[in-house]
């Protein structure tokens, strides 16, 4: 397990590539699922188009957020949300889903929930060059992702047979997640409050932003698949 992007005395945010890192996010997972009421066994995937983050608190994993890339293999969401995902591959676009999003309820702090979004939004843009970012979300969380970070939905209402409950599709174009990001990035950090009432003044700022690109895109050149 590699961190490199948070790394001060007590919180991280690391890239999970090992079994036993795998494991602790899977536990996180399952944990937060069954309390929500959730059914079924969730292991993050050792797929190379499917990548892991996780933000750790003192050594413990406190949250979790897996990023799958488009593939010849499809997504996730293909199966029950396959004819709304190929419209928007006909049109050019190239998707990713945002999957096993697990936060342990003792963390408080809307930083670290957005540090790991913003994350996976480099990740998924830069690192891989997708436009647009899909989610599976039940009907109750919907209202959050689209006033938070600007989703809509895609589509009806229909069951995730993953988890044995109702999901929405929602998608979010990265176009607009940028611009967000400049526009009101590091925003509450600088100022301490906003009357932006989304996510995006707890991302990381601009200038922030671009040092984790860089460094990223340095440790990728590094690190040849």
């Amino acid at each position: 397990m590699r961190t490199f992007i948070v790394d001060d005395d007590s919180y991280g945010i690391r890239l999970t590539d090992t079994s036993d890192g795998r494991n602790s996010a899977s536990m996180l997972i399952n944990r937060m699922y069954a309390w929500r009421g959730y059914s079924g066994d969730h292991q993050p995937s050792s797929d190379p188009n499917r990548i892991t983050l996780t933000a750790t608190d003192k050594g413990d994993v406190v949250g979790t957020l897996s990023i799958g890339i488009d593939s010849e293999v499809g997504l996730m969401a293909d199966e029950i949300f396959k004819d709304e995902l190929d419209a928007h591959r006909g049109r050019g676009a190239k998707l990713c889903e945002f999957t096993k999003f697990a936060f342990d309820p003792s963390v408080r702090s809307k930083t670290a929930l957005a540090n790991v979004f913003h994350l996976a939004v480099i990740y998924a843009r830069d690192m891989h060059g997708c436009t647009d970012i899909v989610i599976e979300v039940n009907p109750r969380h919907r209202r959050f992702y689209e006033r938070m970070l600007g989703f809509r939905k895609e589509g009806e209402l229909k069951t995730n047979t993953r988890v044995d409950a109702p999901a929405y599709l929602l998608r979010v174009n990265l176009q607009f997640v940028t611009g967000q990001i400049a526009r009101f990035g590091g925003s509450y950090a600088e100022e301490g409050e906003t009357e932006e009432r989304s996510f995006y003044p707890y991302f990381f700022s601009p200038r922030e932003e671009r040092g984790i690109i860089n460094r990223l895109l340095r440790m990728d050149e590094s690190h040849p698949a």
